[in-house]
C-alpha cells in the first residue's frame, strides 16, 4: 500500500462504483460517500494523521512552502452539513476515481453482482490523499481506490423502487388498455 493509502472502515452512500456520474455537469467518475461513526475514534484519528501528511505534502510540493489560510479539507461533520438521519452523529468524506476502482467481497473475491454492494452497506474502503491545487482552490482530495463490502445494511435511497406494486393474476383485465 503506498505512503499516501488509507484503508477505512464505513458506510456507504451515494456509491457510484459500477458506473462512472456526473455531479452538476462535471467529468464523470467513480464516487462514494464513506459515513465514519463519531464513535469510531480510532479511524478518525487515522484519517487525521493522513490528512495532516497530505497537508504537510502539499506545502512542500504545491504550496509554495506554506500551508494556505483557505484550505479545503475532505472530513467533513455529517451534524453540521447534512440533514439526512443516516449522516446524524457521523462524519463523512466523499472520495472519487475516473478509474474504476476494485470491488471485493469479504473473502478479497471479486463481486460479480452489482446488487451486492450499494448505498447503504459497511464496507472497507481504501483511499487515497494527495494535496490539490486548482483553479484557486487548494486543499486535500480523497482518491477512490478500492471497495470491500463488509456487511448489509438498510439501503439508502428508496430501495428497489418496486414498493407499492402488488402480484397480478394472469387473467387481471384493465379497462384502460382497450
Amino acid at each position: 500500500m503506498n505512503e499516501n493509502e488509507i484503508i477505512i472502515p464505513c458506510r456507504l452512500s451515494y456509491a457510484h462504483i459500477w458506473e462512472p456520474a456526473s455531479i452538476n455537469g462535471s467529468e464523470p467518475k467513480y464516487s462514494v460517500c464513506c459515513l465514519i461513526p463519531k464513535s469510531d475514534t480510532s479511524t478518525l484519528q487515522r484519517l487525521d494523521a493522513m490528512i495532516k501528511r497530505t497537508i504537510q505534502t502539499g506545502a512542500e510540493k504545491k504550496w509554495g512552502g506554506k500551508v494556505p489560510k483557505k484550505l479545503k479539507l475532505p472530513l467533513r461533520d455529517g451534524d453540521e452539513e447534512r440533514e439526512a438521519p443516516e449522516y446524524a452523529g457521523a462524519m463523512f468524506l466523499n472520495a472519487n476515481s475516473t478509474r474504476e476502482p476494485a470491488v471485493i467481497d469479504r473473502r478479497a473475491q471479486p463481486v460479480m453482482d452489482q446488487d451486492e454492494v450499494y448505498s447503504g452497506c459497511y464496507a472497507n474502503v481504501k483511499l487515497s490523499f494527495f494535496p490539490f491545487n486548482s483553479n484557486g482552490n487548494q486543499g486535500v482530495a480523497c482518491g477512490l481506490v478500492a471497495v470491500q463490502k463488509v456487511k448489509d445494511g438498510e439501503r439508502l435511497a428508496g430501495g428497489t423502487g418496486t414498493e407499492g406494486f402488488e402480484a397480478l393474476d394472469a387473467d387481471t383485465e384493465f379497462d384502460y388498455l382497450g
